[in-house]
Protein backbone atom coordinates (compact mmCIF):
# COMPACT_ATOMS: atom_id res chain seq x y z
CA UNK A 1 0.00 0.00 0.00
CA UNK A 2 1.42 3.34 -0.97
CA UNK A 3 1.63 6.33 1.32
CA UNK A 4 -1.16 8.25 -0.40
CA UNK A 5 -3.61 5.34 -0.38
CA UNK A 6 -6.28 5.04 2.27
CA UNK A 7 -9.49 6.68 3.36
CA UNK A 8 -7.90 10.14 3.62
CA UNK A 9 -6.17 9.98 0.23
CA UNK A 10 -6.23 13.30 -1.53
CA UNK A 11 -7.84 15.18 1.37
CA UNK A 12 -5.89 18.21 2.49
CA UNK A 13 -5.81 18.77 6.22
CA UNK A 14 -5.65 22.31 7.63
CA UNK A 15 -2.05 23.20 8.38
CA UNK A 16 -0.64 20.41 6.19
CA UNK A 17 0.29 22.60 3.18
CA UNK A 18 1.64 19.39 1.57
CA UNK A 19 4.82 19.91 3.59
CA UNK A 20 7.17 16.89 3.44
CA UNK A 21 8.30 17.56 7.03
CA UNK A 22 4.77 17.91 8.39
CA UNK A 23 4.49 15.86 11.56
CA UNK A 24 0.93 14.67 12.03
CA UNK A 25 1.21 13.85 15.72
CA UNK A 26 3.13 17.00 16.63
CA UNK A 27 0.39 19.08 15.02
CA UNK A 28 -2.31 17.31 17.04
CA UNK A 29 -3.66 15.05 14.31
CA UNK A 30 -4.03 11.40 15.10
CA UNK A 31 -3.90 11.73 18.88
CA UNK A 32 -6.40 9.57 20.71
CA UNK A 33 -9.21 11.20 22.69
CA UNK A 34 -9.44 8.44 25.32
CA UNK A 35 -12.03 6.37 23.49
CA UNK A 36 -9.52 5.08 20.94
CA UNK A 37 -10.57 7.38 18.11
CA UNK A 38 -8.22 10.01 16.71
CA UNK A 39 -9.12 13.62 17.33
CA UNK A 40 -8.61 16.56 15.06
CA UNK A 41 -7.58 19.96 16.40
CA UNK A 42 -10.24 22.63 16.28
CA UNK A 43 -9.41 24.57 13.16
CA UNK A 44 -12.12 26.82 11.77
CA UNK A 45 -13.01 26.15 8.17
CA UNK A 46 -12.38 29.12 5.90
CA UNK A 47 -15.64 30.86 5.04
CA UNK A 48 -14.33 32.80 2.07
CA UNK A 49 -11.57 32.25 -0.42
CA UNK A 50 -8.31 33.88 0.61
CA UNK A 51 -7.16 36.93 -1.28
CA UNK A 52 -3.75 35.39 -1.93
CA UNK A 53 -3.39 31.72 -2.62
CA UNK A 54 -0.49 29.59 -1.43
CA UNK A 55 0.73 29.52 -5.03
CA UNK A 56 0.97 33.32 -4.98
CA UNK A 57 3.07 33.17 -1.83
CA UNK A 58 5.40 30.55 -3.32
CA UNK A 59 5.76 32.53 -6.54
CA UNK A 60 6.63 35.61 -4.50
CA UNK A 61 9.27 33.65 -2.58
CA UNK A 62 10.64 32.19 -5.79
CA UNK A 63 11.12 35.69 -7.18
CA UNK A 64 12.85 36.90 -3.99
CA UNK A 65 16.55 37.67 -3.83
CA UNK A 66 17.07 35.16 -1.00
CA UNK A 67 15.65 32.30 -3.08
CA UNK A 68 17.74 33.30 -6.07
CA UNK A 69 20.83 33.30 -3.83
CA UNK A 70 20.07 29.74 -2.66
CA UNK A 71 19.64 28.61 -6.27
CA UNK A 72 22.86 30.42 -7.30
CA UNK A 73 24.82 28.67 -4.52
CA UNK A 74 23.35 25.33 -5.60
CA UNK A 75 24.29 25.84 -9.24
CA UNK A 76 27.81 27.10 -8.37
CA UNK A 77 28.52 23.75 -6.72
CA UNK A 78 26.54 21.26 -8.78
CA UNK A 79 27.43 22.32 -12.32
CA UNK A 80 31.25 22.16 -11.87
CA UNK A 81 30.99 18.98 -9.77
CA UNK A 82 28.86 17.20 -12.38
CA UNK A 83 31.15 18.38 -15.19
CA UNK A 84 34.26 17.17 -13.35
CA UNK A 85 32.77 13.81 -12.42
CA UNK A 86 31.34 13.22 -15.90
CA UNK A 87 34.71 14.07 -17.46
CA UNK A 88 36.46 11.66 -15.07
CA UNK A 89 33.95 8.91 -15.87
CA UNK A 90 34.17 9.39 -19.64
CA UNK A 91 37.98 9.46 -19.45
CA UNK A 92 37.89 6.11 -17.64
CA UNK A 93 35.56 4.53 -20.20
CA UNK A 94 37.44 5.95 -23.20
CA UNK A 95 40.81 4.88 -21.78
CA UNK A 96 39.49 1.38 -21.08
CA UNK A 97 38.24 1.15 -24.65
CA UNK A 98 41.03 2.95 -26.53
CA UNK A 99 44.07 1.89 -24.50
CA UNK A 100 43.55 -1.62 -23.15
CA UNK A 101 47.32 -2.08 -22.85
CA UNK A 102 47.58 0.87 -20.47
CA UNK A 103 44.67 -0.36 -18.38
CA UNK A 104 46.17 -3.89 -18.22
CA UNK A 105 49.50 -2.62 -16.89
CA UNK A 106 50.10 -4.19 -13.48
CA UNK A 107 50.40 -1.89 -10.46
CA UNK A 108 51.00 -4.44 -7.73
CA UNK A 109 50.64 -8.18 -8.13
CA UNK A 110 47.29 -8.98 -9.79
CA UNK A 111 46.07 -5.38 -9.37
CA UNK A 112 46.23 -3.41 -12.61
CA UNK A 113 45.55 0.22 -13.62
CA UNK A 114 41.93 -0.59 -14.61
CA UNK A 115 41.17 -1.96 -11.14
CA UNK A 116 42.70 1.06 -9.42
CA UNK A 117 40.82 3.46 -11.71
CA UNK A 118 37.57 1.54 -11.20
CA UNK A 119 37.93 1.68 -7.42
CA UNK A 120 38.79 5.36 -7.74
CA UNK A 121 35.41 5.83 -9.45
CA UNK A 122 33.70 4.52 -6.31
CA UNK A 123 35.90 6.64 -4.06
CA UNK A 124 35.13 9.71 -6.17
CA UNK A 125 31.40 9.01 -5.88
CA UNK A 126 31.58 8.86 -2.09
CA UNK A 127 33.81 11.95 -1.96
CA UNK A 128 31.41 13.88 -4.16
CA UNK A 129 28.44 12.83 -2.00
CA UNK A 130 30.25 13.98 1.13
CA UNK A 131 31.26 17.30 -0.50
CA UNK A 132 27.71 17.93 -1.69
CA UNK A 133 26.15 17.28 1.72
CA UNK A 134 28.79 19.46 3.42
CA UNK A 135 28.22 22.28 0.92
CA UNK A 136 24.46 22.05 1.39
CA UNK A 137 24.78 22.08 5.17
CA UNK A 138 27.19 25.03 5.26
CA UNK A 139 25.99 27.16 2.34
CA UNK A 140 22.31 26.48 1.63
CA UNK A 141 20.39 24.76 4.41
CA UNK A 142 20.13 27.78 6.75
CA UNK A 143 18.99 30.10 3.95
CA UNK A 144 16.49 27.51 2.67
CA UNK A 145 15.11 27.02 6.17
CA UNK A 146 14.73 30.79 6.58
CA UNK A 147 12.81 30.90 3.30
CA UNK A 148 10.59 28.04 4.45
CA UNK A 149 9.74 29.85 7.67
CA UNK A 150 9.07 33.05 5.74
CA UNK A 151 6.50 31.16 3.65
CA UNK A 152 4.85 29.71 6.77
CA UNK A 153 4.76 33.15 8.41
CA UNK A 154 3.12 34.66 5.33
CA UNK A 155 0.57 31.84 5.31
CA UNK A 156 -0.15 32.31 9.03
CA UNK A 157 -0.53 36.06 8.56
CA UNK A 158 -2.94 35.42 5.71
CA UNK A 159 -5.00 33.07 7.93
CA UNK A 160 -5.02 35.64 10.79
CA UNK A 161 -6.26 38.35 8.45
CA UNK A 162 -8.96 36.02 7.21
CA UNK A 163 -10.04 35.21 10.78
CA UNK A 164 -10.17 38.94 11.61
CA UNK A 165 -12.34 39.57 8.56
CA UNK A 166 -14.65 36.74 9.56
CA UNK A 167 -14.88 38.11 13.12
CA UNK A 168 -15.68 41.61 11.80
CA UNK A 169 -18.45 40.21 9.58
CA UNK A 170 -20.21 38.60 12.56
Amino acid sequence: MEKHDGRDAGRARPGDLRDPWYDELAAGWGELDGTGTPTAPAVPAPATAPERSAADIYLEVQASAAFQEVRRRYRRFVIPAVAAFFTWYVAYVVTATAAPGLMARPVSGAVNVAMVAGLAQFATTFLLTWAYSRHARLRRDRAALDLRWAVFEQKREQEREQELRQGAER
